[in-house]
């Protein structure tokens, strides 16, 4: 599903409301999320999962081009956490 999908799925169940109204409503849902995690937060949604960090080391790669060794940075990545209700219904 993407961001346009789910719009129009708010949509459909609540046809009092406004395209534009949803759609800030979506937009506001999603910057909060991130605006939590790029302070280091974590988000917990009660029956549908979590979302956190994970630090990543820095490295050696590799340019997949040139075969030449490159250093990667360490850097913080996005972590999903699927909740049990969620775990149940995808393994029925």
């Amino acid at each position: 599903m993407i961001r346009s999908e789910l719009v129009q799925n708010i949509l459909d169940a609540n046809p009092t409301l406004a395209l534009r109204d949803v759609e800030a409503i979506v937009s506001a849902f999603f910057d909060a999320i991130s605006d939590r995690l790029a302070s280091n937060g974590r988000v917990e949604l009660r029956g549908f999962g979590s979302f956190s960090t994970r630090a990543r080391d820095a490295r050696s790669g590799r340019n997949p081009r040139t075969g030449e060794t490159v250093p990667v940075d360490a850097k913080r990545v996005p972590y999903f956490k699927p909740g049990k209700d969620m775990r149940v219904r995808l393994n029925v």
